[in-house]
């Protein structure tokens, strides 16, 4: 029993998204090397490898620039902006790369049919992908079971995830039923009718969003188990918006905590534990490397508009709750907490001029590679709070010692995707990432979290 609407999960709109960029791309340079005098890029079985690298370079600047972020591409105004930074730095790079890509051609003309053929092909096949997949025609339709006094939260946080995840309409599966909703977004539906509705309203997929599971009406659980029974997709709202959203609900996860943080499986893989190190040591030393070479131009910043000491250190509390001492060019004034510690906000009006280049392009984390080289921290991994906010913050929201299982890292899961942590609304948010990252790390998530942590340093998102 399953609905006949066709509806695309996340998965498959990403792994649309990139494998019809390449095939376009493909044909598009192969018909105009048919068709036309251009010769630079020609595909025939000699070449094969040109075409290898041209995709390798596609997927790695497109995923940089963001071309594969689903909410940008479901708008033209924003992937269009993606499409041309990856279409030009692809053609820049492969150009100065002739040893595995061809020869500069004698014709520079060609170059330019080179660059309009990748450009020109993507944004038409953007434009149709906006127009056809990423339409209202292919939305999951959704239909809610759950509790009153969450359906807000539960229906803005599915929304915000995924714009493609329509819920159509909420039933309260509570025995002992509350006043009705005052959620005019969405339809109310009553309990008897869940089988008439997954027909008339053409529902794909239920989500059930219960904190406690004892206070289930004994008709919903049974049309419920009926449903599954008859195989139509029935999920639990914690395990959907940790799949649409990559972060963990910690407010909605109640005493059965145990099913939704598995980290054993990542924290004792010694395979994986002796690649951070290597990893973390390897790519401080290179760090090192460039911070040398930019440090006459911090000097002389800090000389011009930061006025006092480069450096500052800090008490953070890193792996299993103990406290280490952290390093940072100072980006305040030195007088910035002379009433005591307070959360940094956006536009901080202590952060000096020079302060605020160092924060947005993240050079002011730079002297952190000497945490990593000591073992305090990695190169990623949730960021190191003070003592103080740790003993505040604990007490208000769930689980939060929690990200103390891992070591604290240079940049993260929350880091990239998150906005600077200045609340405890945005710690939570914060916590989700942290949590959804300690509970998957992977070589695959850590490569995603290095491009994205460049995106981030390109596009000047740092705070």
């Amino acid at each position: 029993m399953s609905s006949s609407k066709i509806h695309f999960e996340i998965s498959e709109r990403k792994i649309l998204l990139r494998l019809f960029d390449l095939l376009f791309i493909g044909l598009a340079l192969y018909g105009l090397s048919r068709i036309s005098g251009f010769y630079y890029f020609r595909i025939d079985e000699n070449n094969w490898r040109w075409l290898i690298v041209l995709a390798l370079y596609i997927m790695v600047f497109g995923t940089i620039f963001e071309l594969y972020d689903l909410q940008k591409s479901s708008k033209l105004e924003t992937v269009t902006g993606a499409i041309i930074l990856t279409t030009s730095v692809t053609v820049l790079v492969y150009l100065l790369t002739p040893y595995y890509t061809p020869s500069l051609p004698d014709n520079r003309i060609q170059i330019l049919y080179f660059y309009l053929a990748i450009l020109l092909v993507l944004l038409v096949w953007r434009t149709a992908y906006i127009n056809v997949i990423a339409s209202p025609r292919f939305f999951k339709r959704v239909l809610l079971v759950g509790e009153t006094e969450n359906i807000e939260a539960i229906i803005a946080s599915l929304k915000q995830a995924d714009p493609n995840y329509q819920i159509i309409g909420f039933i309260n599966c509570e025995e002992e039923r509350k006043a009705s909703v005052k959620f005019k977004a969405i339809k109310k539906f009553e309990q008897d009718d869940i089988h008439s509705i997954i027909h008339t309203e053409n529902i794909n997929e239920i989500v059930v969003a219960i904190y406690n599971s004892e206070a289930i009406a004994s008709s919903v659980y049974v049309d419920l188990i009926t449903l599954l029974e008859r195989g139509f997709t029935i999920r639990e709202y914690t395990q959907v918006y940790e799949e649409m959203a990559y972060r963990v609900p910690v407010q909605f996860i109640g005493k059965d905590f145990y099913k939704f943080f598995p980290f054993s499986k990542n924290n004792k893989n010694k395979l994986y534990l002796a690649y951070r190190r290597i990893f973390d040591i390897f790519l401080s030393l290179i760090g090192m490397v460039l911070g040398i070479l930019v440090l006459p131009l911090i000097l002389i910043g800090n000389l011009l508009a930061n006025r006092g000491p480069l450096l500052y250190t800090q008490e953070r509390v890193g792996k299993n709750g103990k406290p280490f001492t952290i390093y940072k060019y100072r980006s305040m004034v030195t007088t910035a907490e002379a009433q005591g510690a307070v959360w940094a906000t956006k536009n901080d009006s202590r952060v000096t001029l020079f302060g605020r280049f160092l924060r947005t392009s993240r050079l002011d984390e730079l002297p952190q590679l000497i945490n990593i080289l000591k073992g305090e921290m990695s190169i990623i991994g949730p960021r190191p709070e003070r003592p103080m906010f740790v003993n505040e913050l604990s007490r208000i929201i769930p689980f939060y010692h929690t990200r103390h299982i891992v070591k604290p890292g240079l940049t993260g899961w929350a880091q990239v995707k998150a906005r600077y942590g200045s609340s405890v609304d945005d710690s939570l948010v914060k916590l989700q990432y942290d949590l959804y990252y300690i509970k998957h790390r992977s070589f695959i998530l850590d490569f995603n979290i290095i491009i994205k942590t460049l995106s981030t340093v390109i596009f000047f998102r740092g705070q």
